[in-house]
């Protein structure tokens, strides 16, 4: 893992990629340090990380778009199955040197509260709570996107791909919040689930039997309970959503709402996606 790591760690820094990111996203955090701390005179450091999450929109889909699909591009990607390493050592080896690039202008504006202490009262238990999930948060969407890479054969369509879907999930909320409440409206919303289960099954395994019994299996559940008690699925599918929205749970944190769901919710993706990953990997290998 670590050969790897290094690798793709230097493939960032010995050209000119992670140091224009790591410029954009501490540009970005500086002007709305600039915005909240002396413009609008908030000793509330917070909300320029929660401002700052719209820059992982377009940060996470850039750092990740060469990981895979541009070894996949170049056919580099049958070296690799021929390396005498395992797949989760290729798979995290390339996750984490993402995340280091990630992580250079998070631990560097870490100081920024610091140095502007003497301006106002900040509560630093919250701000570096808020930057820890900050991290987290953009280690889920690192996880998402990367796997995004993996099924991409051009590093600009991984990008947009990325960018559409990461997008998509930020105003998921505001979207949903359009559509009345009611049985049917989350009976929908669990379908588009189920079919966005079956589809990942697919993806990983490329076995449509699977997808198709674990589709059938979860849309025989829906439908028994759509007739036995039907307002289950508006509690549970409306619950469900209320803790799975990566942005929104952040957005809730930032409002001072800690809560250890949300480090649950953000590893759990980061685990799920990795392992999908590497089955993906291991499935290309042996194929």
């Amino acid at each position: 893992m670590g050969a790897i790591f290094r690798k793709e760690l230097r493939g960032y820094f010995t050209g000119i990629t992670g140091y224009i990111l790591t410029a954009i996203m501490l540009f970005m955090i500086g002007y709305y340090t600039v915005s909240y701390c002396f413009s609008y005179h908030y000793a509330v450091f917070e909300y320029v990380y929660a401002s700052a999450v719209l820059v992982l929109l377009f940060f996470v889909p850039v750092i990740t778009m060469r990981l895979f699909a541009e070894e996949k591009k170049q056919k580099t990607d049958r070296l690799l199955y021929s390396l005498p390493l395992k797949m989760s050592d290729i798979v995290l080896g390339k996750y984490f040197a993402a995340l280091c690039v990630l992580a250079l202008p998070c631990a560097v504006s870490a100081i920024y509260p610091l140095l502007l202490h003497s301006y106002g009262n900040f509560n630093f238990r919250l701000i570096y709570a808020t930057l820890a999930c900050f991290f987290l948060l953009g280690a889920a969407l690192t996880a998402i996107c990367m796997f995004i890479s993996l099924l991409t054969e051009n590093q600009i369509a991984a990008a947009i791909i990325s960018f559409v879907i990461l997008l998509l999930n930020h105003f998921l909320n505001n979207i949903l919040g359009v559509v009345p409440a009611s049985v049917t409206a989350y009976t929908i919303i669990t379908v588009v689930a189920i079919a966005i289960i079956g589809l990942l099954v697919w993806l990983v395994t490329k076995n449509g039997i699977l997808a198709d019994i674990v589709s059938i299996i979860l849309l025989a559940a829906l439908i028994a309970v759509r007739i036995i008690k039907p307002t289950i699925i508006e509690k549970v599918a409306g619950g469900i959503l209320d803790k799975i929205l990566l942005f929104d749970v952040f957005y809730i944190m930032v409002d001072g709402m800690l809560e250890l769901s949300t480090v649950v919710l953000y590893l759990s993706v980061v685990v799920l996606f990795t392992f999908m990953s590497i089955q993906v990997l291991e499935r290309r290998r042996w194929a």
